[in-house]
């Protein structure tokens, strides 16, 4: 797929999406460069507030593909930070526009670390508002990929809204989110992180040379994409069960719902989900580095191979001491030593090939995956009404 031509590209209708998947490693770089350069004005941001504050609640908010950032770096950011200082949560955009007062509170200073490719979602915009109308110390963190989008714009001139712009070509010109995803992430992750820069540097090199090998090694993910299935399944844990909600998304959106999904934590997944097993379903377990975690996604991948039911039952791992011995697509010894939450990105963009594998296969067009034109790229259609305390 990635060593077709454009004429053949233009064919299937793929010539962006490709292109934005197979980018990837390189934006990364571009990122952590971003960051380091950025670094001193970030430090001074944060100290402001803990300085200020004993306790802070920090945000991380989206909507759909935005929101599946912050579901993915919580849960390792939760082990990192001193939570008695740093309360973090991981809520929509979606769900503060509509519920807002279950989550601003006007007495506890808040942090809202808004994720937005273009930064036009209404309710982006939205839950910026409300988060000023409603909470008296009230400060952003806004990474976005659009300098001219709504939420860049707004915070101009705002010294308790620090604004990280991502590399310019991960504001993806595709339908679906896919650099501006892995950026934002990673963004997120070196900001918040607490291990050193030369880890963080290590880990950005590592998962690059992870992410390029993806791309190498498209004819196995094809291989898999040729079996007869109607379904897909993604299974993790921590932060790989927050990114079984955007791989999963990524399916839906690029077959236009023809390729049905499901997904799970690997030990939430037996408590009813599993009924979604059939004879046509491929099931992909992303496996953890952490090695107590990893027991349990080895066990449910056994399991499910010794059902014999599903058509596939495939392991995203690295080689470790303990490693699946069905179908595998392995980043070897590389990336042992990797958290999961940057694990994600390379295994992100396996997730990612699968989904344009499968969209060329179901006959749809990769770039203009809607047919009906009624899901669109930003968001339309959206009402949003006066909140009176």
């Amino acid at each position: 797929m990635f060593t077709l031509n454009q004429e053949e590209l233009e064919n299937l209708g793929a010539t962006i999406t490709t292109r934005e998947i197979a980018q990837q490693p390189d934006l990364w770089d571009e990122a952590f460069s971003t960051y380091t350069e950025k670094k001193s004005e970030i430090e001074v941001f944060l100290s402001k507030l803990t300085e200020k504050y004993t306790k802070m609640r920090v945000i991380f908010t989206g909507a759909g593909t935005s929101a599946y950032v912050g579901d993915t770096i919580t849960p390792y950011l939760k082990g990192k930070v001193d939570e008695n200082h740093w309360e973090l949560s991981s809520i929509p955009t979606t769900t503060l526009v509509s519920n807002p007062y279950q989550f601003y509170k006007s007495d506890i200073p808040t942090l809202l670390v808004s994720f937005a490719r273009s930064g036009n979602s209404p309710e982006s915009v939205a839950s910026v508002e409300l988060g000023k109308q409603i909470v008296t110390d009230f400060y952003q963190l806004t990474i976005t990929c659009a300098k001219d989008g709504e939420l860049a714009k707004r915070a101009q001139g705002d010294n308790d809204n620090l604004v990280l712009l991502m590399p310019e070509l991960s504001n993806d010109q595709g339908f679906a989110m896919t650099g501006s995803y892995s950026c934002m992430t990673l963004t997120a992750l070196l900001v918040f992180d607490t291990i050193s820069e030369n880890e963080k540097e290590e880990h950005v090199k590592t998962i690059r040379k992870m992410g390029s090998s993806v791309i190498e090694r498209v004819s196995e993910i094809q291989k898999v994409i040729d079996e007869d299935f109607d379904r897909i399944i993604y299974l993790g844990s921590g932060s790989l069960e927050g990114l079984t909600r955007e791989t999963q998304l990524k399916v839906l959106e690029l077959t236009a719902g023809k390729v049905v999904t499901a997904f799970d934590s690997s030990l939430g997944f037996r408590h009813g989900p599993k009924s979604f097993v059939n004879e046509k379903a491929l099931v992909f377990v992303f496996v953890s580095n952490q090695s107590y975690t990893r027991k349990y996604d080895l066990d449910i991948l056994k399991e499910l191979k010794a059902d014999g039911i599903a058509q596939s039952v495939v392991a995203i791992e690295t080689t470790g001491k303990d490693n699946y011995d069905g179908d595998t697509f392995s980043f070897g010894i590389e990336g042992t030593d990797v958290p999961d939450a940057y694990l994600a990105l390379p295994y992100v963009m396996y997730g990612q090939t699968v989904s344009l594998l499968s969209s060329i296969k179901v006959g749809n067009k990769p770039d203009t995956p809607s047919p009906t034109g009624t899901v669109n790229r930003v968001v339309k259609g959206v009402t949003i009404y006066d909140y009176k305390k």
